[in-house]
């Protein structure tokens, strides 16, 4: 049985990351009938804005070969000439129009995506020359959609163009009498009137398919809530492994300031709830410092060692709880209970024989 979870298992939308890694190998929503549309929209402004000018090279190109074609000799030489003269006319006046054209269809896909670069995409792989793999991506529903899309697009576009032309069937047999410059002038119009209204058309279509796109995409990167789950594992590391790495840190932290207890002058207790270890050194320090503290099991703890190294013990509910909540370990006693905290320290020094500094 295949690992690869089925389509009704992929109910979540997909998270930033695959959206991402999938823009990295050019899996983007791309709709061809919008880069269609933005051509012929490429195509109808070069037409408008040069085909006067394009007319009128043609014309004069054309001109030699309607009204003077006696004057040509007919021997392989000068018919070569002829014909690399030619060729060279149509490049020159055609070169501009096929390099905008070139450009433009290069900016469609960066107007609809944004710039893609997509090294992954080029990266040979086994599957891309598979027949197999060829098969059935011909033969996937995806395909057929695309395929009796073309089909409709076709026919409305095929449809559109007959209504326009079929009045202009009827003066078939007048063009005749035309001269070469009216005949590319009535070229010019009709051309320009079948893009207008294809782009019309082909807008709805464009638009229609655009979304159509996006929501088939969406629906292709959407993953199962275990994919979820293992991408913000690999993203943010296992919370079991982050857990156990904390409870560590905190370990280790605890064990340090058990082992800063017996140099305290005292701990003052709440008495069971709270107790706080503070030191002073009068050449070394400003003020006593919090050096352990700690509620309930800790507090017991840093009793019990206090006790071992016959450190001072001394009850006092406000100021232990009000230490516990506003001082940190390593921080220095708040100004407004210093007169408390050296009281308490005045005490037990007297005990154990030793003055406080002078003031």
């Amino acid at each position: 049985m295949s690992d690869e979870p089925d389509d009704s298992q992929k109910t979540e939308d997909a998270t930033p990351k695959k959206i991402s890694q999938a823009r990295e190998r050019g899996n983007v929503a791309k709709s061809m009938e919008v880069n269609t549309w933005l051509m012929l929209i490429a195509g109808a402004i070069l037409v408008g804005t040069m085909g006067p000018g394009l007319m009128d090279d043609i014309r004069l190109l054309a001109t030699m070969f309607v009204e003077r074609p006696h004057e040509f000799a007919m021997d392989p030489g000068n018919l070569g000439d002829l014909l690399s003269d030619t060729v060279r006319g149509v490049a020159k006046f055609m070169a501009a129009p096929v390099v905008l054209m070139v450009v433009f269809a290069i900016t469609t896909g960066v107007i609809q995506n944004g710039f893609v670069f997509s090294p992954k995409a080029l990266e040979p792989k086994l599957e891309k020359v598979s027949p197999l793999k060829g098969a059935k991506k011909f033969a996937g529903a995806r395909q057929y959609v695309e395929f009796i899309k073309g089909l409709v697009k076709i026919a409305i576009v095929g449809l559109t163009a007959f209504l326009l032309l079929a009045p202009e069937f009827n003066r078939i047999d007048t063009l005749m009498t035309y001269d070469l410059r009216s005949i590319l002038t009535l070229v010019y119009e009709l051309v320009m009137r079948l893009l207008i209204y294809v782009l019309m058309i082909l807008a709805v279509i464009a638009f229609l398919d655009l979304v159509f796109q996006r929501l088939q995409h969406q629906k292709q990167l959407r993953m199962t809530k275990q994919e979820i789950k293992d991408e913000f594992k690999q993203a943010e590391g296992d919370p079991h492994i982050k857990g156990r790495l904390r409870q560590i840190r905190m370990d280790r932290a605890r064990q340090r300031m058990m082992q800063a207890v017996p140099d305290a002058d005292v701990v003052v207790t709440n008495p069971t709830h709270f107790a706080i270890a503070l030191s002073y050194k009068p050449d070394e320090m400003e003020a006593p410092i919090v050096v352990a503290k700690g509620q309930d099991e800790i507090a017991r703890k840093i009793r019990e060692v206090a006790m071992e190294h016959d450190i001072t013990i001394v009850e006092n509910k406000p100021l232990a709880q009000a230490l516990f909540n506003s001082v940190e370990i390593g921080q220095d006693v708040p100004t407004e209970h210093y007169k408390a905290v050296a009281e308490i320290i005045s005490y037990v020094w007297r005990i154990k024989g030793r003055m406080m500094p002078a003031t």
